[in-house]
């Protein structure tokens, strides 16, 4: 967020607001769990957690009101936060006008009907797989294929936990790597890189760590009872979107025209299928569009704290910090990645952990010439395996809560802790990147220009 012409002072105390912001968010969420309120770390939205931040900032820091306004304005409009933005809108209106149109249940229906029962464990992590790498939601994917994973763990006498523990960490698996997930696109905008580039260094992590678990869930999840699964009718055509999405982005197209042409190939083939009619279209489009407004909007306030706290010499004097500790790339992608865990399992979010860490990354990126691809994956792959443990984190509070929901025994989120095996060996195989090196790009990054260099 800095200008990069002004050098500005190291000043550890204009961190403040957004320590205040952390604590408050920490705070709200201890002390309505304390009360015995469900989801305590989501009862009170992000953006007003970040409200007295931002009153901080402007009471302690220098300059007029007008001043002030007019830098915070700045942050909140900056080309990376208004492109962050328009991403995630898109995204929403895609993944609502799918999912509406009937192509996540064909999606699951699909995959479980590809499956021999006797698999059902490692289907489940593959199918939550599949379903969070094409949606970009984590929850969405529980959410979704969280019945029926409940349903089969009964039907097959399989421990609950154990289902439960591969449903979130194939859930876990395409919030890391989605192209349309909101910690993608944090993580490359913040770091200014390409999101087919993120990937290809990300999936060097994911795949090997998502094999290992496929691998022991087919050994250890073998059903003792007789499973038997419901109608499993599906459309292929309605899988078709989520393929062009996911295929199109990788292939290098502008996310913009990605996005839109999903929406657009998810609404005509909703049309022809019965599932939605022009009115409905429209309607998904606006209500995906909404479903974002949070994330929307605690973004662009994010951006003007950030861009404020910058100017001031927060983000300088934490980075001098990291490079008193840090003394080459890996010490210095340690300092990013234990930086992402901390504010990760403080905030219970990890887009909002990415957005928080991602100029400090930046900074840490320049100064060390950590390539901005690998940066960008190691703040969503150790989000991620945060997010994906804490038995506070909207994923695994989701999880066990449809335990008690669907009449089954109910399972505590801290019983589902042992089974997160994916989450287990993402942050093992991250680690190894930073030491072992097999995950760098093959081509090199030019610092001067911010860009991938030219062959």
């Amino acid at each position: 967020m800095e200008d990069g012409k002004l050098k500005v002072k190291a000043n550890g105390a204009a961190l403040l607001p957004f320590i205040l912001f952390v604590l408050v968010y920490l705070a709200t969420g201890l002390i309505l769990n304390a009360r015995g309120v469900e989801m305590a770390f989501y009862q009170v939205a992000a953006p007003v957690c970040i409200l007295p931040a931002i009153v901080l900032a402007f009471i302690m820091f220098e300059g007029t009101i007008d001043d002030k306004f007019n830098s915070f304005v700045r942050g909140c409009g900056d080309e990376n936060i208004i492109i962050m933005c328009l991403i995630y809108i898109l995204a929403g209106a895609f993944a609502t006008v799918s999912k509406t149109s009937g192509g996540v249940d064909s999606v699951v229906n699909f995959a479980l009907s590809m499956i021999p029962v006797q698999y059902i464990t490692a289907g489940i992590f593959l199918i939550s797989c599949f379903i969070s790498l094409s949606t970009g939601t984590s929850v969405g994917t529980i959410s979704a294929v969280g019945p029926i994973a409940v349903g089969v763990a009964q039907k097959g006498n399989l421990s609950l936990a154990l289902v439960i523990g591969a449903l979130v960490g194939g859930a876990m698996f395409g919030d890391n790597l989605s192209v349309i997930s909101d910690t993608t696109i944090a993580a490359t905008r913040t770091q200014n890189v390409e999101m087919k580039d993120k990937f290809r260094a990300n999936i060097k992590i994911a795949l090997p760590a998502a094999i290992i678990t496929f691998v022991i869930f087919l050994f250890v999840g073998k059903p003792t009872g007789e499973v038997v699964l419901d109608d499993l009718s599906y459309s292929f055509v309605l899988i078709i979107p989520y393929l062009f999405v996911l295929i199109s982005a990788l292939a290098g197209m502008n996310v913009f025209l990605v996005l839109a042409s999903g929406i657009v190939l998810s609404g005509v083939i909703g049309i022809a299928t019965g599932g939605l009619t022009m009115m409905t279209f429209a309607q998904n489009i606006f209500d995906g569009f909404s479903g974002m407004f949070e994330i929307f909007l605690l973004s662009m306030l994010t951006g003007g704290l950030s861009y404020m706290v910058s100017q001031n010499g927060g983000i300088e004097w934490l980075v001098q910090k990291i490079r008193s500790f840090a003394k080459d790339v890996k010490s210095a992608e340690v300092s990013i990645a234990l930086l992402t865990l901390v504010t990760d399992a403080a905030t219970a979010n990890n887009t909002v952990a990415i957005i928080i860490d991602g100029p400090v990354a930046k900074e840490i990126s320049k100064d060390f010439k950590v390539d901005p691809r690998r940066s960008a994956s190691l703040l969503d792959a150790f989000s991620c395996v945060m997010q994906g443990i804490i038995p506070y984190g909207a994923q695994i509070l989701i999880a066990a809560g449809l335990t008690k929901e669907l009449g089954a025994a109910a399972v505590s989120p801290v019983e589902i802790i042992p089974f997160l095996w994916y989450q287990g060996l993402l942050a093992l195989f991250a680690l190894a990147s930073i030491f072992i090196r097999f995950a760098d790009p093959k081509d090199k990054w030019d610092f001067e220009k911010d860009m991938p260099q030219v062959q």
